[in-house]
């Protein structure tokens, strides 16, 4: 009885690792993910390499390969017919093994709380999700975020469609626009500039102008299409735009 037992167990148990071998054949290859690529009896050949952004690895004598998006099968057999086609082996038989899994990973960069790495899975691949996991935006971020998708960039805004992200990918929290407010403030400094945002706003971040000071009296710098400074009267009805520069002056009396 117990042999018989521990034979049904010891079934289970294969079953489980061909199982698991099976799945991980049939997963496909993605950018960041490490590879080793053995060639049988030609140990000068054995390569271990990033799958880069392009979805690319270097081969000995062959030079680059895609194999992103491909299975592991798939591209131990695309390697061993570029050496038969190039007629540098005749019958060449390509093993392909993961090394390091990272193209179910996202990188989640700048103004976040704790920019890293983050896993994915079915419940986690949404933006808001992974942005969730680093933390939140920090004051400082803006509502948009850039993902860089396929070596192509997309602003993508936080709170809005479900946007869901694949492996492989970065999201940039960039640092949201800012004007300056300087002068008869109560708070000089930068502040965020908000959408539709106009300068009787932008004093209001600032804290309202003080006693001495007069909103018939204020400059505006902004820079040009040279990059150059332009200075203006300021209106308090003005849209505020980013790098925006408000200088409030003392009234005359």
């Amino acid at each position: 009885m117990m042999k018989r037992i521990a034979a049904s167990t010891f079934r289970s148990i294969l079953l489980l690792a061909f199982a698991a071998s099976a799945w991980a054949q049939a997963e496909k290859l993605g950018v960041g993910d490490a590879i080793r690529v053995t060639v049988h009896q030609q140990p000068d050949l054995t390569t271990d390499a990033r799958i880069n952004e392009r979805g690319v690895i270097p081969m000995p004598l062959v030079g680059e390969v895609q194999v992103g998006g491909l299975s592991q099968a798939e591209a131990a057999a695309k390697i061993a017919a570029s050496f038969k086609d190039g007629k540098y082996l005749k019958d060449p038989q390509v093993a392909v093994a993961v090394t390091t899994v990272r193209s179910r990973q996202v990188s989640v960069l700048g103004a976040v709380t704790r920019p890293g790495r983050y896993p994915l899975d079915d419940t986690s691949s949404q933006l808001s999700d992974v942005i969730a996991a680093a933390g939140g935006i920090s004051p400082a971020g803006a509502d948009t975020v850039l993902v860089i998708r396929d070596g192509k960039e997309e602003r993508v805004p936080v709170l809005g469609k479900p946007y869901k992200l694949k492996g492989g990918e970065t999201v940039h929290v960039e640092r949201a626009p800012v004007f300056y407010i300087y002068g008869e403030v109560a708070r000089s400094g930068a502040y965020r500039v908000e959408p539709n945002m106009t300068v009787m706003q932008a004093i209001a971040a600032g804290g309202g102008i003080t006693p001495r000071g007069s909103d018939r009296r204020m400059k505006l710098r902004r820079p040009g299409a040279d990059g150059k400074l332009i200075e203006t009267d300021a209106g308090l009805r003005d849209t505020v735009k980013a790098d925006d520069v408000i200088f409030v002056r003392e009234a005359l009396f």
